[in-house]
């Protein structure tokens, strides 16, 4: 599988893991022994694992990803952007998520994001 037709996978599934709280959706995307790195600070986790402890805090999530950038040969990059509500609360989270697939399944993942609280919307040509 080309790389544009994972990462694009990988947006679809994801953004309907996220939507349904569905960590084996999550897993399915990740090769055997994938790194999966949420923020260059944490030390890399299990996609099953990380995406159980995320949406157990959530209780509905508006998600949307945005078109994937091939950047070369097995790697993408893809931005995403998520009101998640928590506790009755609205928090945005927007970030980027550099990938790297082989048989399309992703091997290593890394992101990198933000978050503010209350509902922000994308700005302009945001996921283009």
């Amino acid at each position: 599988m080309e790389a544009a037709d994972a990462a694009r996978r990988w947006a679809e599934e994801w953004q309907r893991a996220w939507r349904e709280h569905d960590s084996d959706r999550v897993a399915a995307l990740y090769a055997d022994g994938a790194t999966f790195r949420t923020s260059p600070f944490r030390e890399p986790q299990d996609p099953r694992a990380y995406s159980d402890w995320a949406f157990s805090e959530e209780d509905s999530a508006d998600v949307r990803f945005g078109e994937p950038v091939v950047v070369s040969g097995d790697r993408a990059v893809v931005e995403w952007w998520t009101v998640a509500r928590i506790g009755g609360e609205e928090l945005t989270l927007a970030g980027v998520s550099l990938l790297r697939f082989n048989g399309g399944m992703v091997i290593e993942e890394r992101g990198y994001w933000n978050e503010k609280p209350g509902r922000h919307e994308p700005f302009e040509g945001w996921g283009r």
